[in-house]
């Protein structure tokens, strides 16, 4: 079984994110950045069930400007085979990006494919859902545990109420959350080695693809901040300031 894993690289989450003064975006210049926490599970499961032998091979796809190849390389030192990236200046929103993906499966013909359950720097969580409905595939969104049996897959989800197990058919897509597994650290030979393993260089016209952004962002404000807290005397006073001042009752 062939497993397609998506990475993306984006802000480092140590690093505290700056909004540029004309408000078109956040200040990338000289900023930390890795792979998406979320796509580290995404890898670590896949090479687990390499692994455990259920996996004959992984591949690691990642979608962007040419320092994105890092990100694939650091995927390639997780324990993936190789890597494709489809090289890209131009701004990536969901939409394009389940188009890419599209394409690579409809070429590579994997049997899942798995993506971290959103991206830490827009938190869109649209991706994988696109990708499946594009496919016409199964899809087991925000999972715990995958167990995969044959041509059938059990996929336990992280919802509101608690978990919901779901019985799935392969093919299918995964996006996986904070507690399906802990990501290893890749090893310095290990970071030798993923600089050998082959690493295919695509375009969105070669793969017949459009990316041209069909949103637009308007404006990006920084989060309002915290005021401090006020003490009061008694519990009537509490009510009428909640109902007065603070408008939540």
């Amino acid at each position: 079984m062939k497993v397609l894993v998506a990475v993306k690289r984006v802000i480092d989450y140590n690093v505290k994110v700056r909004v540029k003064g004309d408000r078109t975006g956040v200040e990338t210049a000289n900023v930390k950045m890795s792979m998406n926490p979320f796509d580290e599970i995404a890898v670590e499961e896949a090479v687990r069930m390499q692994e455990a032998g259920t996996a004959s091979e992984v591949v690691a796809v990642s979608m962007g400007e040419a320092k994105c190849a890092e990100t694939i390389r650091t995927a390639l030192a997780m324990g993936a085979d190789r890597g494709i990236h489809v090289l890209t200046d131009a701004e990536l929103q969901p939409l394009a990006v389940a188009k890419l993906l599209k394409a690579i499966v409809e070429r590579e013909n994997p049997a899942l494919v798995v993506l971290g359950k959103q991206a830490i720097d827009d938190d869109c969580s649209q991706t994988g859902q696109m990708l499946a409905a594009l496919l016409g595939w199964s899809q087991g969104t925000f999972a715990s545990k995958i167990e995969i049996n044959g041509s059938e897959a059990t996929v336990t989800r992280e919802i509101d109420g608690g978990l919901q197990m779901v019985k799935l058919k392969m093919p299918m897509i995964v996006t996986t959350d904070l507690r399906l597994n802990q990501p290893r650290y890749a090893s310095l030979p290990n970071i030798m080695k993923a600089k050998k393993k082959p690493l295919d260089e695509k375009t969105p016209a070669e793969l017949g693809v459009d990316v041209v952004p069909r949103l637009k962002v308007v404006s990006i404000s920084e989060p309002p901040k915290r005021q401090g807290g006020r003490k009061v005397g008694s519990i009537a006073e509490l009510v009428d300031k909640l109902k007065n001042e603070a408008g939540v009752i």
